[in-house]
């Protein structure tokens, strides 16, 4: 059942004798037109369709009064009339007439954000970007050697925390070390719990080349020199301020593609260079195991 519309007419009155209209009264009854034109369109969008209007819907609009000659313009011609009717109004009108209206929606495109990048540069095992970067927590025991010049054999419990980040992209890349080096700095704790109870601190910086084994076993050796604070003395130690040198060899075992298991063992020398006396040294094998992030 088709809606039922009602005619859109639209009437000028004016006193008689009244001969024209300003042209902001043209601007208005023009605006009017197409407003009604408009709304009598979108009520009635299709009139070919071959089905005729019910007898109470006109499809055109009473001429309007007071209008010059040949503005009086079927529906189609709408949007003509009412450019050249703005074409004669002020700059002010006009630009009310042309602003955007408040009520607009903003509509923007979805941004997609790509994930998030891999940390290998060929394949998981195959090496890592050089934008990588590591954070290690790890926990370990150093067995105490009676050698080296060392006097006593000093047993230590030690934790450390790590943040490491490739330096370059893979190197040697058609030979069995293909790998990449990266650059660490650790911060580590812990005490010596024989002979007797003392605590010790230390900062390191290390150098460490992980292999590229085409596999989740990533094995690496490093090194690193850095400096010592310790309750450690006599008779191997003279002070407090100690330097410390640590070779090490290890592996990282890929359990997620950015999370690995880590195992190490280093060897551990901490004394002054001569800076107090005595200085026969502290020499430990140390075993560490801990997790290593990637990002």
């Amino acid at each position: 059942m088709k809606p039922k519309l009602h005619l859109l007419t639209l009437r000028a009155t004016h006193p008689p004798g009244a001969c024209s209209y300003t042209p902001i009264k043209t601007l208005l009854l023009s605006l009017l037109w197409i407003a009604s034109t408009q709304a009598q369109n979108a009520l009635w969008p299709c009139p070919d369709i071959g089905v005729p209007p019910e007898p109470g819907l006109a499809r055109h609009l009473e001429p309007m009064p007071g209008l010059p000659t040949g503005w009086n313009l079927g529906a189609g011609q709408g949007a003509d009339l009412g450019a050249r009717t703005l074409a004669m109004a002020s700059p002010e009108v006009q630009a009310r007439a042309t602003s955007p209206s408040t009520n607009a929606v903003a509509t923007s495109n979805p941004t997609l954000h790509p994930g998030t990048e891999s940390i290998w540069q060929d394949g998981v095992g195959q090496g890592f970007r050089s934008t990588t970067h590591t954070l290690s927590v790890e926990g370990g025991v150093g067995v105490g050697m009676a050698a080296f010049g060392s006097l006593q054999a000093h047993d230590l419990g030690l934790a450390s925390l790590s943040y490491g980040h490739m330096w370059g992209p893979v190197l040697a890349k058609d030979h069995w070390w293909r790998g990449n080096f990266e650059y660490r700095i650790e911060l580590f704790g812990g005490a010596q719990y024989s002979p007797e109870s003392q605590w010790l601190v230390g900062l390191t910086p290390h150098l460490r080349y992980n292999f590229a084994t085409g596999t989740r076993w990533i094995p690496f050796i490093d090194a690193g020199a850095g400096v010592t604070a310790t309750g450690i003395a006599h008779p191997d130690l003279g002070g407090t301020f100690e330097f410390n040198l640590q070779p090490a060899v290890g592996t990282h075992w890929f359990v997620r593609d950015n999370l690995a298991l880590t195992g190490e063992v280093r060897y551990m020398h901490m004394s002054c260079a001569g800076i107090d006396k005595p200085n026969n040294g502290v020499n430990n094998v140390v075993g560490m195991i801990g997790l290593t992030w990637f990002f």
